[in-house]
């Protein structure tokens, strides 16, 4: 057995849903928690996510069996408290472009018990609401009626509250902050006005920022992250209550009644300076916002409403980053492309793990060591 930790102070460093459903969390449990953010809550990669709530697709089975626990998660919050407002399971509709065919990951689905439902355009608004059947492709597509959405900035208010409430330190506008290792291990943070942080232990969780921020003591983790873009419209008048993944546009409800946009293309499209400056190619936003019309029922007329341009975080192999630093004591690390579906029960995990020091399994192919490991 595991003895027990003493690590009672944890200074939680970012202000997204991973830093913050870790901190809520490690509160619940009685520690000593500091939250620290660059900006205001939800301001970086959270706060233009697509927040789609799924494990549709192919990947590990390790993989989908914590993102499975993280729709789990959500559903317990759903049937907990009336955050029907910002929290919704309506479905997810997925179609391939013409002549390529989604047969395969059906067959996947079905055999891992994920529900997946086989449509034709003309059963479509028998299945869901508000698409456009002309759209779909001839092959059909895949409705998995599990799915569902999230507005994660609602969602990190929301933790947020029960954070305070319950006695953290929420501290925004702090800047860059760095976390402190002193012996090998990670004794708090410093933010660039000279402010300490002592700490028992740290976890990073600045989305796209972790990989840079770990290689500053020696840790290897590979980076994948692009720049993405996600477009806001202006609310309309639509059935649509289902997210859909067409193969030029990602289409998603929020709770003001406007549609949430992004798209492979348009994120290929970006044109990223050295200097890190974002622009966006003229046409992109307008073409984005006629695809996704194109896909809607009576094609509406979709106006823009605003922007997210930043970082998306990826690692490196596509799988989650999440637990201890294996050289650093008390030094633990959130970084992966799922923090929506991931957000709360990668948050119960991880401040389990920081306060007893016992490893959930769940974690065991997701540890940062493994970075280190291939460089051997």
């Amino acid at each position: 057995m595991t003895a027990p930790s003493t690590r009672s102070r944890v200074v939680v460093i970012g202000g997204g849903i991973l830093g913050v459903s870790t901190a809520t969390q490690l509160v619940r449990s009685g520690a000593d928690v500091t939250l620290l953010t660059e900006g205001e809550l939800a301001s970086g990669a959270s706060g233009r996510s697509l927040s789609w709530l799924n494990t549709a697709g192919l990947r590990s089975p390790e993989y989908h069996a914590l993102r499975q626990l993280g729709i789990d998660r959500y559903r317990t919050l759903a049937a907990r408290e009336d955050v029907s407002a910002f929290l919704r399971f309506d479905g997810g509709l997925t179609w391939a472009p013409e002549g390529e065919s989604l047969a395969a990951v059906i067959e996947h689905e079905r055999s891992i018990g994920y529900d997946a439902l086989w449509v034709t355009a003309e059963d479509v608004a028998d299945v869901t609401p508000g698409v456009d059947p002309n759209a779909i492709a001839t092959e059909g597509g895949i409705f998995n009626p599990g799915e569902g959405w999230v507005d994660l900035p609602s969602l990190i208010a929301h933790l947020a509250e029960e954070f305070t409430a319950r006695g953290g330190t929420l501290i925004t506008g702090t800047g860059h902050a760095e976390v402190v290792v002193e012996d090998g291990r990670a004794v708090g943070a410093l933010t660039p006005d000279g402010r300490r942080f002592d700490a028992d232990a740290v976890l990073l969780a600045t989305g796209p920022g972790v990989p840079a921020q770990v290689a500053e003591h020696g840790i290897a983790i590979e980076d994948g992250s692009p720049t993405a873009l996600l477009v806001w419209t202006k609310p309309v008048a639509t059935d649509l209550k289902a997210v859909l993944n067409t193969p030029n546009v990602a289409v998603r409800p929020t709770p003001t009644g406007a549609l949430a946009l992004d798209s492979a293309w348009s994120e290929e499209a970006l044109i990223v300076a050295d200097d890190g400056t974002v622009t966006v190619p003229d046409g992109i936003v307008e073409r984005l916002l006629e695809e996704a019309s194109r896909v809607l029922a009576g094609n509406p007329r979709l106006e823009l409403d605003g922007l997210g341009i930043g970082g998306k975080p990826i690692p490196g192999d596509g799988e989650p980053v999440l637990g201890e630093i294996e050289d650093i004591s008390g030094y633990f690390v959130a970084f992966t492309h799922s923090g929506a579906t991931l957000g709360l029960i990668a948050g119960e995990l991880l401040a389990r793990e920081i306060l007893t020091g016992e490893k959930s399994p769940l974690l065991d192919t997701f540890r940062p060591a493994r970075f280190s490991a291939a460089l051997v």
